[in-house]
């Protein structure tokens, strides 16, 4: 699946994508046809894909809502960065929306493009009323991406919970 925006393709990545990911990225970008420039695998991003991997493979018929999506720039065919969706949509209709972008990408709009795109993918869905989103108390730069999207503050508890 793409969804596309004036600057980028958002890829979503099949599973055999995320395990080339964390394995053998030079197979997945010519797979791709794209650079590798977003988070470096490594830690616990590293950590985060592939437990997602396995997520997938106990619900591979909802792995949309927990794959990773590339963010890949339209004019070179660079991976900027990736974003996902934590899970299928909960009890109250809400998906919740992660996101990351290569540091010398930032600045650019490439993530509040992605997010107001993934946003819109998620609320032609009928089981979707609310996207969601968690930052870290104090990560200026991600809530100003939320405003920037139509995101309001809810709550606050370690974190602080956005939500349009």
């Amino acid at each position: 699946m793409i969804i596309e925006t004036d600057r980028l393709q958002i890829v979503a990545l099949t599973i055999d994508q995320l395990t080339l990911w964390t394995d053998d990225i030079k197979t997945l970008e010519k797979e791709l046809n794209c650079t590798y420039a977003g988070e470096p695998m490594e830690g616990f991003f590293l950590g985060i894909v592939k437990r997602i991997t396995e997520v997938i493979k106990s619900d591979e018929d909802n792995y949309i809502f927990s794959t990773f999506w590339f963010m890949i720039r339209k004019s070179d065919r660079v991976v900027v960065g990736s974003t996902s969706f934590k899970g299928i949509p909960n009890d109250k209709n809400e998906v919740g929306i992660g996101y990351g972008l290569g540091k010398v990408y930032e600045g650019n709009g490439y993530m509040t493009e992605t997010v107001k795109a993934m946003c819109k993918w998620a609320k032609e869905h009928e089981d979707i009323s609310y996207v969601i989103a968690e930052t870290e108390a104090g990560n200026v730069k991600s809530e100003n991406v939320l405003k920037r999207c139509g995101f309001v503050f809810y709550k606050k508890d370690t974190n602080t919970w956005w939500r349009v």
